[in-house]
């Protein structure tokens, strides 16, 4: 195990570096980027919104007419521009390596304080819809495979499948006009985490306004979940209580609650064990771009979209970084909870 997880370890730098090097390659022919932005907020102070306008989208040289050229090469300067490419790349590199993620080009702020600034939101989002996910799916799954075949598997499996099919952008929009005072009634808070008046609220009335304007968000974003982990809870049950074992255990007179949940249920969880790291950092980083729009929730998602639209390219590289070592770590972490829920398999094959 220790070689293969030297390996891994090993194999994660030429990882990192191709999906770094591929998006700053990407990003050479990205038209729009922060120099172009900037000649075209001062063509606009010169010329007018109307000339402005035109000339946002235009190549660098287009861009620049009108600009003293003393001008243009500060601005370079200001970005980091008037350096060749291969050797902004090696900068990048190095500051990345020390875990210096840079300084965002517009909102005058290190990555990292952009980061840390989103993170609460995102965490709300995350940790709610990672638990709720587990806690309904698990329990809904193991029943569906003891009941398999029944009604209730039937109108059960009816219901999640219909829940995933809605994006979840979409049931925000119909959560919003059914309680958020769109149509009907406003039960529930339109945008945001906490109320105006949070500081002058009690412990418990902090707690009780933050649960209140999760609800909706959460809902949103937790229902499409629902139909994997439940069917693949479902199937991993089924394919335990048809096993060998389970027949012996019913032979020797155990009960059927004994079957279940003392040699049934570990065996059966090892897919969701596995997949606890993947799916708990999935929760933060992933799918939450349209909820945070749609609810005014001003997370990670929302951070990484604009840092794209405005082409703020130290938030793109170094948030694409952080989360690409994530996710790294996190497969790793995966391969080795294997390990520990199952001793029989280790990295060369199953004894």
């Amino acid at each position: 195990m220790t070689s293969y997880l030297l390996k891994r370890l090993l194999l994660m730098i030429p990882t990192l570096l191709g999906v770094i090097t591929l998006t700053f390659v990407v990003i050479q022919f990205v038209p729009g980027g922060p120099v172009e932005q900037m000649l075209a907020e001062l063509r606009h102070g010169q010329a007018g919104s109307g000339e402005a306008s035109g000339s946002a989208g235009s190549s660098l040289y287009k861009g620049s007419q009108g600009i003293d050229g003393e001008r243009l090469k500060e601005i370079q300067a200001l970005y980091g521009f008037d350096k060749p490419p291969l050797e902004r790349y090696w900068m990048m590199l190095k500051r990345f390596a020390v875990f210096d993620l840079g300084e965002s080009y517009f909102q005058h702020k290190s990555v990292w304080e952009l980061i840390r600034a989103k993170l609460p939101v995102s965490i709300s989002l995350g940790l709610w819809t990672f638990i709720l996910t587990y806690l309904i799916s698990v329990p809904l799954g193991i029943a569906k495979a003891v009941r398999a075949g029944t009604r209730f598997d039937t109108l059960s499996s009816l219901v999640v499948l219909v829940g995933y099919a809605i994006p979840g952008f979409v049931l925000g929009v119909l959560l919003l006009v059914l309680f958020g005072g769109g149509s009907f009634v406003q039960w529930f808070p339109l945008r945001g985490l906490t109320s105006d008046n949070w500081d002058q609220l009690s412990l418990m009335g902090k707690v009780m306004d933050y649960l209140w304007h999760i609800v909706l968000p959460i809902t949103a974003q937790v229902v499409g979940g629902f139909a994997v982990i439940t069917m693949l809870t479902k199937n991993a049950f089924l394919e335990e209580i048809r096993k060998q074992y389970v027949l012996t255990a019913r032979a020797k007179g155990l009960s059927e609650r004994t079957v279940l949940w003392r040699h049934v249920f570990r065996n059966a969880l090892i897919p969701l064990v596995t997949g606890f790291p993947a799916a708990f950092v999935g929760a933060f980083f992933a799918g939450s771009l349209l909820i945070e729009t749609l609810f005014s929730l001003d997370g990670l998602g929302l951070l990484s979209y604009e840092s794209v639209i405005r082409r703020d390219y130290p938030v793109v590289l170094g948030s694409l970084y952080l989360f690409t070592l994530i996710g790294l770590v996190t497969k790793l972490i995966s391969d080795i909870c294997y390990v520990l829920a199952d001793p029989r398999i280790h990295f060369e094959g199953i004894d």
